[in-house]
């Protein structure tokens, strides 16, 4: 794991320059650090060392060294990948999985990520046509960014490398602040730095003559074939078996995250790492870390533990958003911070469960499809018109299902995590909202128009909440502790098994990812296959009850930045509504709260770069 930045440019002093943005992501890559320039283009690159510990430095170039390559990730086919490469005639001077990006590159040209199976973001400088060739895996396990300043391209693993570029301009993208609302986080390809942006997964950019290209290389899609329930359980077993195999190829140790769930479990029980790591809090409604004491005992390997305090909570917040470089106000990501600490302590590398829920059918919303399906059969009409009535009265719990249910899913569901409605985003901001909802889901839509529901919100949750939440703050909370973060549920030889699955082995009215525990069951030893979806807890929503936190936000609200965003009066009902229990608010204030001590961290402090 590593992190890579660079730039296509005339400048001169290209060393000097793209040091000091490999200078500001040192934390990606501790290890060693490698570039590359010339009249052109400068690549640099900062290691984590995992393959090859010896030789695997980079740059890598082909044998004449026309074609160089800086690259983040991991590639798990490499072996094979390199083997065919041979019998076509290339030569191979490491051991390293980086090599076969150049020499992929040379026989397949633009084809070349459609071969790999992995998570990945690498630049490809072809020199003799002078030529800037980039590619992000299939579902964006990797980041990506870039930045056009006339007739300059640059790329980076992060934006902050961005910030010390001498003509980059800091500024603030307030068009996307309603969006971020809604889905707390960033969910386009804007960011929330102006002109700069995240390439999409399974894309690739081709960077000539100051012209940039950017083309689709994976389609998402999902065939559902009738098969017998043990078949599809069988292939589930064997992939997952051979992608967990495929996720332990390392030179050094690998351990994983463990929590109370399926989706870690299963890995554990697949891999048995040395070491597991899992994080709690002192809240004991909260704490479930005797669940995987107990599947770590069974499997005979070591678990350690860690419990958070609120304080600790609330002192990391600024650090956490400095890492992500955009607002992003997961809960979760405070926790996975402080387990990627313990681990680091340990190993480089690490498993997680990342991804289960959204190939499989695992959140309990999916359970609506199946659960009210007599409701759906009452005429759309008459549905749509007691849903209007209802959108009327303040929200409660049957109201909001009889709103949910006369609506177009199209029209209302983006994601797992929804925060803000439209209609309340536009009411607390002081700022036009320019692009609509649906605006935004409307392609994912299309690509899925006349699928069953389950199949339209695998779709939208991929695409977004798995995408621009999950793996963003798995990457960013990983890497801010200088460990690689793997993920075997989302390899793309495991969604070729998954999208092939019916509604019926994803969802009943019984339970989520029905034909997945059905596989975990043949391997985890204790009962954990059949846990409920709990997500990450967080004692969040009473910890903002209690007054230093409380008056911690309140503090935050009063910013110079929110009083020019926000309405101050209106957000500040938020927090006191919620205080007194009069409402249940806290996603919807910590999504404005993590937004303001983002901006705060980029835009008001000046610094040296965090470790």
């Amino acid at each position: 794991m590593c992190g890579i930045a660079g730039f296509v440019s005339t400048r001169k002093e290209k060393k000097e320059i793209v040091k000091n943005m490999c200078d500001k992501i040192i934390h990606r890559g501790p290890d060693s650090e490698g570039y590359y320039t010339d009249k052109l283009v400068a690549l640099g690159h900062r290691r984590l060392s995992i393959i090859d510990l010896s030789t695997g430095t980079q740059p890598i170039y082909n044998e004449d060294k026309s074609i160089i390559t800086v690259f983040n990730g991991e590639i798990y086919n490499y072996i094979e990948l390199k083997n065919d490469l041979q019998k076509k005639g290339h030569s191979f001077t490491t051991n390293t999985d980086t090599e076969v990006l150049v020499h992929g590159y040379e026989e397949y040209k633009e084809k070349l990520p459609e071969k790999l199976r992995g998570m990945f973001a690498f630049v490809i400088w072809d020199k003799k046509n002078s030529t800037l060739f980039a590619a992000r895996d299939y579902f964006g396990i990797k980041p990506f960014y870039y930045t056009q300043i006339d007739n300059e391209l640059l790329f980076a693993s992060e934006i902050k490398s961005f910030l010390v570029f001498p003509a980059f301009k800091k500024e603030l993208n307030k068009d996307i602040l309603p969006l971020y609302l809604s889905f707390n986080y960033a969910p386009t390809t804007e960011t929330f730095f102006k002109n700069v942006y995240r390439l999409d997964p399974g894309h690739y950019i081709i960077f000539k003559d100051n012209k940039l290209v950017i083309k689709k290389y994976f389609e998402l899609s999902f065939d559902a074939k009738d098969e017998p329930f043990e078949d599809a359980v069988n292939k589930i077993s064997d992939i997952m078996e051979d992608s967990v195999n495929k996720h332990m190829l390392s030179d050094v140790e690998v351990g994983s995250f463990l929590s109370s769930g399926i989706d870690s479990s299963y890995i554990v029980s697949l891999a048995k790492p040395e070491n597991t790591y899992t994080i709690g809090y002192d809240t004991p409604k909260y704490n479930e870390a005797n669940y995987a004491k107990d599947l770590a005992k069974r499997l005979k390997i070591k678990n350690k533990t860690k419990k958070i305090t609120k304080e600790e909570y609330l002192k990391i917040i600024p650090k956490i958003m400095y890492h992500m470089d955009e607002p992003l106000a997961d809960p979760s990501a405070v926790a996975l911070y402080f387990v990627s600490q313990l681990a680091s302590k340990d190993v480089k590398v690490v498993l997680s469960g990342e991804g289960a829920d959204e190939f499989f059918g695992g959140y309990n919303s999916y359970q609506d499809a199946v659960n009210y399906s007599f409701y759906n059969k009452i005429p759309f009409g008459i549905r749509h018109l007691i849903s209007k009535i209802c959108s009327i009265f303040p929200e409660h719990r049957g109201l909001n299902f009889l709103v949910r249910r006369g609506q177009k899913l199209e029209d209302s569901y983006i994601g797992v995590n929804k925060v803000f409605s439209e209609k309340e985003a536009n009411k607390i901001l002081n700022i036009p909202v320019k692009t609509k909802l649906k605006d935004v889901t409307k392609p994912i839509y299309d690509a899925v128009a006349g699928q069953d529901e389950i199949i339209k919100r695998q779709a939208i949750d991929i695409n977004f909440w798995l995408i621009k939440d999950i793996f963003q703050k798995a990457d960013r909370m990983t890497m801010a502790n200088s460990i690689e973060g793997r993920v075997p549920f989302s390899d793309i030889e495991v969604f070729k098994v998954a999208r092939t699955l019916t509604k019926d082995k994803k969802v009943t009215k019984q339970n989520t990812k029905v034909a997945l525990r059905k596989a975990a069951q043949k391997t985890i030893p204790n009962e954990s296959y059949k846990k409920k979806k709990l997500g990450f807890p967080v004692p969040l929503r009473d910890w903002m009850k209690e007054e230093d936190f409380y008056l911690t936000i309140k503090d935050a609200f009063k910013k110079p930045i929110a009083l020019e965003l926000f309405d101050y009066d209106k957000i500040n009902k938020l927090l006191e509504d919620h205080k007194n229990n009069k409402k249940d608010n806290y996603k919807k204030i910590w999504t404005i709260f993590c937004f303001i001590i983002w901006y705060q961290e980029f835009f008001e402090k000046t610094r040296e770069m965090k470790k």
